[in-house]
């Protein structure tokens, strides 16, 4: 009996999702892919609503239903670093068998340019990527994409450390990683999703900036600036300034020079409240890890003042959203930058190194102080590796159980004497060492005038040192390293230089003024 043509096509049309229907993986759960250790991981995907799905790894089982929107999550229980590549077998509609697995510690490296700086660009890039065959060592790469949509994924893949991988990685985070993999004896998973030039707020879910009144400004701001933006004259001034790009590209090409940059949109861009994300830290949402190593802070230096609450919310935002409890966040002061100045004064980058070194007051954070290390010419100092050395004594000592020098000396208290000003410093143990001459020069007094003036500098005890200027006859207040770029020589003895610090609390030049 022949089946009436309608009935066929009725036959197909229902068949048609379930021949379509496919089991779908995020990149961050994909081949060569390494778990974190002793905690539960989750795993997660997309499939036709109502699939029961089964996931299997190093013995365990479980067991989830997609969603109405087709998503499911399974967590797997915690296990121990194991450097003997295993299975993860996820059968749905269809199955996959993702190869290659390790478990072991795995970090996010977060940040703008400087985290972005690839390894082939310190000064041993080379080397060290010569050095970079560790197969146990796995890197992965979140894209650049700025979107006021939630993300869901990214194009990106895991790949084991080579030469070739390597160079193109994060150098902060590829240094990082590299110790702790051959100091802990366990695989390391690293994820580089940094992008250059990013403004804090753009790494934050724009709901929440929304919800607290602190960042009300911001978001006033914002609002403006969208509507401009958007603007029959906003959009025209783009066209205008991305027809312009095409014709210097051209012109360079003709002159063999490098071709300009494209002009970026600030609407798509790494500034504008909640893109980075929706486009980059979504997509990797609850992927389990140990924590976080960031290197920020450039661009909102102008907004030091806002950056004090902005920051701690954002680590305290990620934190909520991972549901991990407070992992691990350890972050970069900024460096040294700019003209150095003749006369002490202020400075909007040491404010905002300030607000970091405040946000230490978060459980299980830290900073690594460089402010010897930058370059008055180069927003980007080469010179990594100590970077890295600095960032990772923090997680060494704090996760992993070592005993060794970690933490900047800080200030902790003064004390004033007639034209004399004696400040104690919190060494965690250490002592002072002066660099290169005996004196301590970075120093800064003021009176009751408030005028600033260079002070004279001598370490009188391990963590003592006497400050004094011939043009200050009472001083109200001391400041170290109070610069765009200082000149400043404190270490510890461990090797690590003293944080900058103020001890008053004069109202900062970054204040939005009413």
């Amino acid at each position: 009996m022949k089946t009436p043509g309608y009935l066929l096509l009725a036959f197909g049309l229902a068949l048609a999702p379930a021949l379509r229907a496919e089991l779908k993986l995020p990149a961050i759960i994909g081949d060569h892919m390494v778990l974190q250790q002793k905690q539960s991981n989750p795993i997660w995907g997309w499939d036709t609503p109502g699939t029961k799905i089964s996931v299997r790894f190093a013995g365990q089982s479980h067991a989830a239903t997609a969603g109405g929107d087709g998503r499911w999550t399974v967590k797997l229980a915690p296990v121990a670093a194991n450097a003997t590549p295993q299975t993860l077998t996820i059968a749905g509609s269809t199955k996959r068998m993702i190869q290659d697995v390790l478990v072991g510690e795995v970090w996010m490296c977060s940040g703008q340019s400087n985290m972005g700086f690839k390894l082939n660009g310190d000064w041993n890039g080379d080397l060290e990527a010569a050095a970079s065959k560790l197969p146990n060592l796995r890197l992965i790469s979140v894209p650049q994409v700025g979107t006021q949509e939630l993300q869901n994924d990214f194009k990106g893949q895991w790949r084991a450390s080579t030469p070739d991988s390597a160079k193109s990685f994060s150098a902060v985070g590829f240094l990082y990683g590299r110790y702790i993999h051959e100091i802990v004896g366990v695989p390391v998973g690293l994820i580089d999703n940094a992008w250059g030039g990013s403004a804090a707020e753009a790494w934050v879910r724009r709901e929440s900036l929304e919800r607290d009144p602190r960042f009300k400004l911001l978001m006033e701001n914002t609002v403006k600036r969208e509507a401009q933006l958007e603007s029959a004259q906003g959009k025209a001034n783009q066209e205008e300034a991305l027809a312009k790009w095409k014709a210097d590209v051209e012109k360079a090409k003709a002159e063999k020079k490098a071709p300009p940059r494209a002009p970026q949109s600030w609407l798509a861009g790494n500034a504008r409240p909640g893109n980075i994300f929706n486009g980059i830290v979504h997509p990797t949402l609850g992927y389990g890890m140990k924590g976080v190593i960031w290197y920020q802070g450039e661009s909102n230096a102008g907004r030091a003042y806002e950056h004090a609450d902005l920051f701690p919310f954002m680590i305290e935002q990620w934190r909520k959203e991972w549901r991990q409890g407070d992992f691990s966040f350890y972050w970069v002061q900024l460096a040294d930058f700019r003209a150095e100045k003749a006369s002490p004064g202020e400075s909007d980058w040491a404010e905002l190194r300030e607000t970091q070194t405040r946000t230490m007051r978060l459980p299980n954070t830290g900073q690594a102080v460089i402010i010897d290390l930058g370059e008055g010419r180069d927003i980007h100092p080469r010179n990594k590796h100590d970077v890295a050395a600095r960032l990772v004594r923090w997680a060494l000592a704090k996760d992993y159980g070592m005993k060794l020098p970690y933490r900047s000396p800080e200030f902790k208290s003064l004390a004033l004497d007639g034209n004399k000003a004696t400040v104690t410093l919190d060494c965690f143990g250490s002592s002072l060492r002066p660099f290169d001459v005996a004196d301590a020069v970075g120093f800064a007094l003021c009176g009751e005038d408030r005028v600033w003036h260079w002070a004279a500098g001598k370490i009188v005890g391990k963590d003592r040192v006497e400050v004094w200027s011939e043009k200050v006859a009472a001083p109200i207040a001391v400041r170290y390293a109070w610069a765009d770029n200082p000149v400043c020589n404190l270490f510890s003895e461990d090797g690590l230089p003293v944080t900058p610090f103020r001890t008053d609390d004069f109202e900062m030049i970054t204040k939005p003024k009413t």
